[in-house]
């Protein structure tokens, strides 16, 4: 069994989303102790900037008349795609910043979505187990004064469990800023019950994740 695993904050040490990534983790490999857990780190190794220009267009020109970097960009799309496909189980860890989706993140997807296998005609990953991890500074819940404000996780969930078809689960954790951030101080007990909620929903999440089959469709 393998498990592929990406993390997208950049603040590794103190991650918020890495550390319920690891409950997650931890529960995949409790139930499957032999298990391969793939990485893949955007913040330690970021996918170039130009890397999704060059791959779109080298799906326009011949593959002898590719430039090298159109090549390069197509053979990392391919290796991204690889290690999604050969997973038998994915797990995403990506934190809100800046009331959108992590930059890094955003640009592993539109290279990774150039190939042929998990682009908008491809099928490669429907049905696939997948746990996304996200955190949020703030909380954005309905009710509250920034409500909307969060563009991320509603794009996440739009890209991985409609486009990419994925059988998505998603374990929140807002005000992760409370005790960094003075302004949020009076959310502290709040915030408390919130990680510790979260925390449950990660093992739980984790658990699943490792009893959870791909679907088949019945075509």
């Amino acid at each position: 069994m393998t498990l592929f695993r990406l993390d997208a904050s950049i603040f590794p040490a103190t991650s918020a989303s890495r550390s319920l990534a690891d409950l997650v983790e931890e529960q995949w490999t409790s139930v499957h102790a032999d298990s391969v857990v793939t990485r893949r780190d955007l913040a330690g190794d970021p996918i170039p900037a130009t890397a999704w220009q060059n791959a779109v267009s080298a799906g326009f020109v011949p593959e002898a008349d590719r430039t090298p970097d159109q090549r390069d960009a197509a053979a990392l799309a391919a290796t991204l795609a690889d290690e999604l496909v050969s997973a038998d189980a994915l797990l995403f860890a990506v934190p809100l910043y800046n009331y959108g989706v992590s930059q890094h993140f955003k640009a592993w997807f539109d290279v990774a979505y150039t190939d042929p296998r998990i682009n908008p005609q491809g099928t490669a990953l429907r049905g696939k187990p997948a746990t996304l991890v996200t955190v949020l500074g703030g909380n954005y819940d309905p009710g509250t004064p920034k409500e909307g404000w969060d563009h991320s996780t509603p794009w996440l969930r739009r890209v991985l469990a409609d486009v990419w078809g994925l059988d998505l689960r998603v374990v929140s954790r807002p005000f992760t800023l409370v005790g960094v951030n003075p302004a949020l101080d009076a959310f502290a007990e709040q915030a408390a019950t919130i990680k510790a909620d979260a925390e449950d929903g990660a093992r739980e999440s984790g658990r699943e994740l490792a009893k959870r089959r791909p679907r088949t469709s019945a075509a």
